[in-house]
């Protein structure tokens, strides 16, 4: 794990490979790799106890030249203003990619929610979104869960919103509840872009998805949907899956829905009954399976252990989940990785159905929606594999950041400079 890498950084460098491979100035470039604002701010909530919580807060509007900023909030005490900015740089990019009209904003508090009561994670929402009142709405800029996050806190931001702006705006936050102006579909979105992006490239290499072994990391929301897509709608082996706790591993193969239904009852998949084996995270990385899925944070494969990596075929589900150095390595090695600003582009991609919807007030059914994402998923790899064999560029990664950056340079020329 390689937690010292600046993950800002990282965006900065994966730009930067992508830049040298078209025309581009240097002043446009600094632009790209920046984002336009960040909000920092501090929360003062009042505990159950009576005592004064002082949480830090931030919102980053990276790029707008494309639409109005589309981003997660994330609780996690790891939470800073480098993160956010790396988070919301990528959401440009990854809006870009599968072609929807969203810029990229990312948010989050440093905060640890397994610590706090639902009544004060409400009061630290509500909190937050008055914080957020000026700066978002329906065509400025729209949150949407991320991790620890969820309906939940999604509802209780267009609440406070929509009653202090004294209007009605479903469209404000995405990842609602359906009652409350979500989309069918929305939960499983980022796991199902994960399965549809390995399923095209299983077909692209050449290579049979049905009894292909596989192992996720990370089994919250888009790991354990991915995981369960995999095995049900393409006959794959799923033989490993972690979570913060460990992995559990058994080489006949895992009953991915068990394993989650497992974890739902205890908080962990560690001691699910069925697995021969338990294991580090570390070690479910470099296990030799077909395809490895990334499903957590940032920065769990570093160049060290990128060197270890068995597997043939890496789909990210997580954001940023490789650093740069690793990049290099599993590229040297010719390990193919289909990035993230793609694979886990159903989350957003979803999104965008909702705010749709919100706007227009007509509600889609779940077969629509999820037709819809696979057309949007399936038109972005193929433009991604156009951009890789015509350019010649070294990787996945590096294509669709030249597809996603010329868009957006596309769309900041049109529009012109101003003042």
């Amino acid at each position: 794990m390689a937690d010292e890498v600046n993950p800002f950084e990282s965006l900065q460098e994966q730009v930067d490979d992508a830049a040298a491979h078209f025309d581009v100035s240097d002043d446009l470039l600094a632009r790209l790799k920046n984002p336009e604002r960040v909000l920092e701010t501090n929360l003062s909530v009042e505990l159950d106890d009576g005592t004064l919580g002082v949480f830090r807060a931030y919102r980053s509007q990276f790029n707008g030249d494309r639409g109005p900023y589309k981003g997660g909030i994330r609780y996690h005490p790891g939470v800073n203003r480098d993160e956010v900015k790396a988070l919301s740089g990528w959401m440009v990019y990854k809006c870009a990619v599968v072609d929807i009209p969203y810029g990229g904003g990312k948010g989050g508090i440093a905060i640890d929610p397994h610590r706090h009561s639902e009544e004060e994670l409400e009061r630290i929402t509500r909190a937050f979104a008055t914080e957020l009142r000026p700066i978002i709405g329906e065509d400025k800029d729209i949150p949407a869960p991320d991790v620890n996050t969820g309906q939940r806190e999604m509802n209780w931001i267009k609440d406070t919103y929509e009653t202090l702006e004294n209007t009605t705006e479903p469209g404000v936050v995405t990842g609602k509840a359906i009652d409350s102006g979500g989309s069918r579909g929305r939960v499983e979105a980022t796991g199902r872009s994960t399965m549809l992006t390995a399923r095209e490239a299983f077909d692209y290499l050449g290579k049979e998805m049905p009894g292909a072994t596989v192992a996720v990391q990370g089994y919250g929301n888009a790991g354990s949907v991915a995981a369960k897509l995999l095995e049900s709608e393409l006959g794959a082996n799923v033989v490993a899956v972690s979570d913060s706790s460990g992995a559990v591993y058994n080489p006949t193969g895992l009953d991915a829905e068990q394993v989650k239904e497992f974890k739902r009852e205890t908080g962990s998949v560690t001691g699910y009954e069925d697995a021969s084996e338990e294991l580090t995270n570390e070690e479910l990385l470099t296990l030799d399976v077909d395809l490895l899925v990334p499903a957590a944070l940032e920065n769990a494969i570093d160049a060290d252990l990128a060197s270890d990596v068995q597997a043939n075929v890496i789909v990210e589900a997580a954001n940023g989940p490789l650093t740069p150095d690793a990049d290099d390595v599993l590229t040297d090695r010719d390990v193919f990785v289909f990035p993230d600003i793609l694979a886990n582009a159903g989350g957003v991609t979803v999104s965008y159905f909702e705010w749709v919807q919100n706007r227009q007030r007509f509600y889609w059914t779940e077969s629509k929606v999820n037709e819809e994402l696979e057309r949007h998923i399936v038109e972005a790899f193929e433009g991604l594999v156009d951009c890789y064999e015509e350019l010649d560029v070294p990787n996945f990664r590096t294509a669709a950041y030249v597809v996603a950056i010329q868009r957006v340079i596309t769309a900041y020329e049109e529009a012109g400079t101003w003042p």
